[in-house]
C-alpha cells in the first residue's frame, strides 16, 4: 500500500520577531533579533532580564468569558491556529467538523497562571486559586482551546516533551492523517514561558546567556527564553488537490530517538539516530538535503554536539550544506520553537533563501559548519531538516520538500 503524502497548506505563528508568519520570516529574511530586555512580565530579581517577548498580541476579538478560561500560551495557539487555517482556506461546518483535529505540543505548562496562583496563595494570602487554574494550565489546554475556538471535533491532542514537542506534534499529526483518523490536522507547538519562577529556574541551570543568543559563535555563553506559537494546517496530498488548496510544502518524513542517557546532558548517538530515521522515513538521501534548520540553542554542549551529529548523519556532504539557528532571532521558545522553525524550513524552500544565524562573531573549530552568519544566502532549498532534541534526551526531526 502506497504512503501517503503529506502537505502543508497553511502556516501560522507569533513570537518576538511579529505577530504573523509573513512577519516572522520577514524579520528572519532580514536576520532582525526579537531578542532584548523583558518589559511586560514583572521579573523581581532576576539577574538575566533578556527574552523574546511579544510586546503586543494583535487584536482578536474573544470574548471574555473565553479568555478568563485560558493561560497566554493557550492564547498564542488559538491565534496562530486561526491564521494557519485562515490561509489554507479550510471552512469548517457540520458536515466536516469530525474530520479536522489538532495537536499542539509545548514544553512547559500555563506559567502564567501558576505564577498568579502561587503569589497570591503564599504571599498574598488569598485562601483560594483561580478557579479556572487546573484547565488553564494542563498540558493537553492549548489543543483543547484550538479546538473549541475553531469548532474542531476530530482528534485534539496534548504532546509534551520538552524543546521537542512541536516536532513530535507534527509528527503525531501526520500519523492522523495517514492512519485516517481526520482529513486534515491543525499541528504545532506553544509556550509562554517569560515567567518570574521559569526563569528563575533557568537562571539556576546556568544556561541564560547574558546578553544575547549567539549559536555556533565562539563567544556563546547560553540560550535566551522566548515566547510564541508555530501552528501548520497539514492534509493529505489527495485532499489538499480535491478541494483546490494551494500546497506550500511537503512534510517528507520524521524521525525519532531518545539518548536514553542523561536529563539535561546530549549525546551525539541520540540525535545522530533521529536524524537518520528521518531521512530515511523521507526517502532522502544526505546529499538531497540543502538546508538544516539546527537545535542550535547557544550553550557550549549543544552546538558541539550538534554539530558533531550532523557530520556523522551527512559525512561529505556536511561541508556543503547550509545550516542556521533561528533561535539567534526568535529565542528558544521551548515548545513552540519547532513550530517557528518549520516556518522558517517551508519559506526558504518556497523563496530560495536561507535564513542567517543572527548574532554571530567569531568563528569555533568545535562548530566548522557553515552556519549562515549574520545574512540570509539565496540557494535553491529543494529539501531541509528542522531539528529538535529536548532535555530528557528526547529527539524528534522533520523533513519538508518542495511539493
Amino acid at each position: 500500500m502506497a504512503r501517503s503524502r503529506i502537505v502543508i497548506t497553511g502556516l501560522g505563528g507569533l513570537c518576538g520577531l511579529g505577530t504573523s508568519a509573513p512577519a516572522i520570516w520577514e524579520a528572519m529574511r532580514a536576520g532582525r533579533s526579537g531578542i532584548g530586555e523583558i518589559t511586560t512580565a514583572p521579573l523581581y530579581e532576576l539577574k538575566v532580564r533578556v527574552g523574546g517577548e511579544i510586546k503586543q498580541l494583535p487584536e482578536h476579538g474573544i470574548e471574555k468569558k473565553r479568555l478568563v478560561t485560558m493561560d497566554r500560551y493557550s492564547l498564542l495557539a488559538i491565534l496562530a491556529a486561526g491564521e494557519a487555517i485562515a490561509q489554507a482556506g479550510v471552512r469548517v461546518d457540520e458536515a466536516n467538523a469530525a474530520r479536522i483535529g489538532a495537536a499542539i505540543g509545548t514544553g512547559i505548562f500555563g506559567a502564567e497562571t501558576i505564577e498568579d496562583n502561587y503569589r497570591g496563595l503564599f504571599l498574598e494570602g488569598r485562601s483560594r486559586a483561580n478557579i479556572f487554574a487546573v484547565p488553564r494550565i494542563m498540558p493537553s489546554a492549548p489543543a483543547g482551546q484550538v479546538s473549541m475556538a475553531h469548532g474542531l471535533r476530530g482528534p485534539v491532542f496534548g504532546v509534551t516533551s520538552a524543546c521537542a514537542s512541536s516536532n513530535h506534534a507534527i509528527a503525531l499529526a501526520a500519523d492522523q492523517l495517514r492512519l485516517g483518523r481526520a482529513d486534515i490536522m491543525v499541528a504545532g507547538g506553544t509556550d509562554a514561558p517569560l515567567a518570574y519562577g521559569v526563569l528563575k529556574g533557568w537562571e539556576a541551570l546556568r544556561a541564560l546567556a547574558r546578553e544575547t543568543c549567539r549559536p555556533f559563535s565562539a563567544d556563546r555563553d547560553g540560550l535566551v527564553i522566548g515566547e510564541g506559537a508555530g501552528v501548520a494546517v497539514l492534509e493529505t496530498y489527495e485532499h489538499a488537490t480535491a478541494r483546490g488548496a494551494t500546497i506550500l510544502a511537503e512534510l517528507a518524513g520524521s524521525g525519532m530517538s531518545a539518548d536514553a542517557s542523561d536529563i539535561v546532558s546530549p549525546t551525539i548517538d541520540g540525535p545522530a539516530a533521529a536524524m537518520q530515521a528521518c531521512l530515511a522515513e523521507a526517502g532522502l538521501r544526505p546529499e538531497d538535503v540543502d538546508y538544516v534548520n539546527a537545535h542550535g540553542t547557544g550553550t557550549k554542549a549543544n552546538d558541539e554536539i550538534e554539530t558533531a551529529a550532523i557530520r556523522r548523519v551527512f559525512g561529505a556532504h556536511a561541508d556543503r550544506l547550509s545550516v542556521s539557528s533561528t533561535k539567534s532571532m526568535h529565542a528558544h521558545c521551548m515548545g513552540a520553537s519547532g513550530g517557528l522553525e518549520m516556518i522558517a524550513c517551508v519559506m526558504a524552500i518556497r523563496e530560495g533563501l536561507v535564513p542567517p544565524t543572527a548574532n554571530f562573531r567569531e568563528k569555533d573549530a568545535a562548530c566548522d559548519l557553515d552556519v549562515t552568519p549574520n545574512i540570509a544566502r539565496p540557494r535553491e532549498v529543494r529539501a531541509a531538516i528542522s531539528n529538535g532534541f529536548a532535555f530528557g534526551g528526547t529527539n524528534a526531526v522533520l523533513a519538508f520538500r518542495a511539493a
